[in-house]
């Protein structure tokens, strides 16, 4: 048993490998455009934010609707898992902080956990707006009427081209077939392809409506500048304007001691170490989901079956991690700004009130 069932799954890498062949990935970092709304361009990574967040509501909607003393069925899953997330923070940092932090890291943890799941889904990265001569080397779309409408598709072990070979458009009107477009030529209304054509072919990349939302690179610097925001707004109405000194420290050098000058560069390293987090954050949420839709990506064409599965589970554990690494270091730099000393008696003891 063991041996037919290593047997089918050799079987079925080698066949997908030599026989199911999609077309070679364009690995493109910048959001593509789908559509407008009046002058606002929406991006397939906005378009994703914007479903998630629909998800998320909806979710929250239901499950607070059919709340009851008992937890059961769904609604009592929902809160079992933010119950054990709020358990969580507030043993990191105490009841009057936890509360207070909640549903900065809870939204923080939830959204982001949703988006790297929702990119996970089958449906990205596959159907979307042809864009016709666009990209160095592109795929040949043939086109179809289905239900009356005429869709675009990539037939299996597709063709492609590159540069200047690339026709944006193609469509064969007799037996010998007609002349290429130049490029971002349109001439699809004036074809007529006869009785036993080819279908209407042409060239080009898509644009897909659906992708992983911190693909893009604004997704994660937004949540990292709300992330800085609130911890610094936390800090200071934890310690008010003693929690500046740990930036601004002049006090020594203004009481004319000289080694006042190592408080004020400490001051300094710490400014930039505080700005510097909102890049860090930034680029290792983008880079660990952008490289993991990537190695999917490469992984489906080469290997479509079996072996993509497991990673797969490897982007599944690495999107509840990255998620969850984001919202403890939010929880972490945010106890560290209210428990903060100021560098006098008053600053100590205002600290230690609030703590």
């Amino acid at each position: 048993m063991k041996f037919l069932i290593a047997f089918g799954v050799i079987a079925l890498m080698v066949g997908g490998f030599l026989f199911v062949k999609g077309p070679s990935p364009a690995i493109i970092i910048a959001p593509e455009h789908i559509f407008d709304i009046g002058p606002l361009v929406v991006t397939n990574t906005m378009f994703t934010s914007w479903c998630v967040v629909a998800i998320l509501c909806t979710v929250a909607v239901i499950a607070g609707s059919s709340m009851s003393v008992v937890p059961h069925g769904f609604s009592g899953a929902v809160e079992a898992v933010v119950s054990g997330f709020y358990g969580i923070i507030v043993g990191v940092a105490g009841e009057a902080n936890g509360r207070r932090f909640f549903w900065v890291i809870a939204t923080i943890f939830f959204y982001v956990l949703a988006s790297n799941y929702f990119g996970l889904l089958p449906m990205n990265n596959v159907f979307g707006r042809v864009e016709v001569g666009h990209g160095d080397k592109q795929v040949i779309f043939k086109e179809a009427t289905i239900a009356g409408m005429k869709v675009a598709y990539i037939p299996i072990n597709p063709e492609e081209c590159e540069g200047a070979a690339c026709p944006s458009y193609r469509a064969p009107v007799d037996g010998r077939g007609a002349a290429p477009a130049k490029a971002g030529e349109t001439t699809m209304a004036a074809a007529k392809p006869a009785e036993h054509a080819e279908p209407i072919q042409y060239s080009g990349l898509i644009s897909p409506a659906f992708r992983s939302v911190n693909t893009d690179v604004n997704a994660p610097l937004a949540i990292a500048i709300f992330s800085f925001i609130f911890v610094e707004y936390w800090g200071l109405t934890a310690l008010g304007p003693s929690y500046l000194k740990k930036f601004f420290n002049f006090g020594a050098l203004m009481r004319g001691k000289p080694m006042g000058i190592i408080d004020v560069f400490v001051g300094l390293l710490e400014f930039v170490s505080e700005l510097s987090r909102m890049v860090s954050f930034t680029f290792r949420l983008f880079g660990n989901i952008f490289a993991g839709e990537v190695l999917l990506m490469m992984m489906s064409f080469l290997v479509p079956f079996v072996l993509v599965d497991i990673f797969f589970g490897l982007e599944l554990f690495v999107g509840l991690v990255q998620a969850f690494v984001f919202a403890m270091l939010t929880l972490v730099f945010a106890q560290t700004a209210v428990s903060h000393h100021g560098g006098d008696d008053h600053g100590e003891a205002h600290g230690e009130g609030h703590h």
